[in-house]
């Protein structure tokens, strides 16, 4: 919530004294009234009564207030009754009664109690006010200076092709002069996109940096609101303090929450009607005059395929820049900016590191370097090891140890026996990618697991590749089934054979890796696209015939080299983890063996 204003902090003081004030000067007139009577009881009231000291009564409230006849007043609790009311009349005491009208505190307390529901309403109110800026439809923009953005192009590694995108916009906004002298115009939108961790949003922070301007950060979210008119509301004040600091960069983080597309069945008239504000704002930038007040809008998402034609063509967002998964240079580029604050042993080896970390996204090669110094800091260094690193890539790929659960010796031995199924067959299937490391111990939900790691970055995955995958995924319950019988295996399959079942899914209905299926597209949410129930019927077998040719691949691997795989399951039940390079050798020996 930002900060009150000085203003409304002001006018709730002078109310504050106000109220006071008047409860101060309430007080005092009540006393002024009541203050002078003196209390009496029931029987010092009949008493007085009796002697003639009493000239009137006057009932009031549940109080009885007498005068005597020397002007003293008396007050007593006392209740109406029809013999005080005999007595009184009986010694010629004038009686009267009076409605209790209470004091002017009373009085003020018996207001506030009407008021009360008016006066939370009130509050209410206020905070919503306060909470969306001076008003509901207020700026949520946090606005950061040059000086205090503290990231320029150096600071980001691994996107090398993004930043050349957007170097072109920082020179734009510090000399527009250049680019409106020779007719160009700069680009009104700038859309990043890409995976999550990637960068985009230092990107954005990078080109404020480099060009020196104001850079304004608001989240697609902030602009999404139950009350109609609010979100549109909204839009239009972030762009009038956008143009009154220009030239500056406006960043919209997930933008795909604000500029959804429309018709769709998570769509409303609210969200809607903020997008339709949003196109009206862009429209209304003009960029290229000479004279500056330019402003420049760069969003993020990871969801372009979510976005509004409208907001995506030429002219709004002209130019989309993708910001994808760095490679093995990236990755060492990042990793060198990371552990450069680190005091790194000499057998660190980054670009090592960086080949073994295909598919890591740069917030993940930031969390794996955090990671790797927090190893360094439980064992007592502050000198980050090689070590160091194995440990923290191992705690991210498979989860913390879990060395706490206690298994049975049974159990245990199944989940070496499934463990050294996956190993075995990936080994002895070329296509599927290399093993990192095996393990019995259980890291984060699971009793143990293979973790397999490309040799390099991949582009495209062929059906060979696929089909190996998928033999592998099936070899866990194939070694089970293999030792200890159909009726003995166990529930720990679900993971692998739901990984199985979605490739080969999408082999038949995305990729067109089916000849019963041919080379059409049934994958995706299309409501537009329905599918006959015969067709669905022969998807959902081409599924079965190709996960059961995948299990029939694995028992066959695993029934040929079953001395290979008690081998592999021993050395698992001796050290509990294994190297890929370790289990190679298990196998490879084996194959060494029988050719002697």
């Amino acid at each position: 919530m930002p900060p009150i204003p000085k203003k409304y902090l002001i006018a709730l003081a002078a109310v504050a004294a106000l109220l006071l004030g008047w409860f101060a000067f309430a007080a005092w007139a009540d006393y002024a009234r009541d203050g002078a009577e003196k209390i009496a009881t029931y029987s010092d009231l009949v008493a007085a009564a009796e002697r003639g000291d009493i000239a009137s009564v006057t009932f009031r409230g549940d109080g009885a207030h007498a005068v005597t006849p020397d002007g003293q007043r008396l007050r007593a609790v006392v209740p109406v009754t029809d013999d005080l009311l005999k007595e009184l009349r009986g010694r010629k005491i004038a009686i009267a009664f009076e409605e209790d009208a209470g004091g002017l505190v009373s009085g003020t307390v018996s207001v506030l109690e009407k008021l009360a529901p008016f006066l939370v309403i009130g509050l209410l109110i206020g905070a919503l006010l306060l909470s969306g800026g001076q008003f509901l439809g207020g700026s949520r923009a946090t606005r950061v200076r040059p000086s205090d953005t503290g990231t320029v192009f150096a600071d980001v590694a691994g996107v090398d092709e993004a930043k050349d995108e957007l170097r072109e916009t920082v020179e734009f906004l510090r000399d527009p002069r250049r680019f409106a002298m020779a007719g160009a115009r700069v680009p009104k939108g700038i859309l990043l996109v890409g995976p999550p961790g990637t960068g985009k949003t230092m990107l954005a922070k990078a080109a404020a940096g480099e060009a020196g301007v104001p850079f304004f950060t608001v989240s697609g979210s902030d602009f999404v609101e139950m009350f109609v008119g609010l979100g549109a509301a909204r839009v239009r004040s972030v762009f009038k303090t956008a143009r009154a600091a220009a030239p500056c960069l406006l960043f919209i983080d997930e933008v795909d929450a604000l500029a959804g597309k429309r018709g769709e069945s998570n769509s409303h008239s609210e969200r809607e009607q903020t997008l339709n504000q949003l196109l009206v704002e862009m429209d209304g930038i003009v960029n290229g005059g000479v004279n500056g007040g330019e402003v420049v809008v760069i969003a993020a998402t990871n969801r372009a395929e979510m976005l509004d034609p409208a907001v995506t063509r030429p002219g709004r967002f002209d130019r989309h820049i993708h910001v994808a998964l760095p490679d093995v240079a990236g990755r060492e580029a990042i990793l060198d900016v990371h552990a450069g604050r680190l005091r790194l042993a000499p057998d660190v080896c980054v670009r090592t590191v960086a080949r073994g970390t295909p598919g890591f996204s740069g917030a993940e090669l930031a969390n794996l370097t955090n990671e790797a110094a927090l190893s360094a800091a439980r064992n007592g260094r502050v000198i980050v090891g090689m070590a160091d690193f194995e440990a923290a890539k191992d705690r991210v790929l498979m989860g913390n140890e879990r060395r706490s659960l206690a298994l049975s010796s049974h159990e245990r031995r199944l989940t070496a026996y499934h463990e050294a199924g996956h190993a075995l067959v990936s080994i002895r299937c070329p296509e599927a990618d290399p093993i990192h490391k095996a393990t019995i111990i259980p890291r984060g939900r699971a009793l143990g697991m293979v973790v397999r790691l490309p040799e390099g970055d991949r582009v495209s995955v062929s059906r060979a590749k696929l089909l190996a995958d998928i033999a592998v995924a099936m070899a866990g319950r194939a070694a089970e089934d293999l030792v200890f019988g159909p009726d003995a295996v166990t529930t720990g399959a679900e993971a692998d054979f739901r990984a199985a079942t979605d490739l080969a899914r999408r082999m038949v209905t995305a990729w067109g890796m089916s000849d019963a299926i041919g080379y059409v597209a049934h994958a995706g949410n299309d409501p537009a696209v329905v599918r006959s129930e015969r067709t669905a019927w022969r998807i959902d077998e081409e599924v079965r015939r190709i996960t059961d040719e995948g299990m029939e691949r694995a028992r066959r691997i695993l029934a040929t080299d079953r001395v290979a795989l008690e081998r592999i399951t021993a050395a698992l039940l001796e050290r509990e983890t294994l190297s890929g390079d370790e289990i190679g050798a298990l196998a490879a020996e084996e194959r060494e063996t029988e050719a002697a």
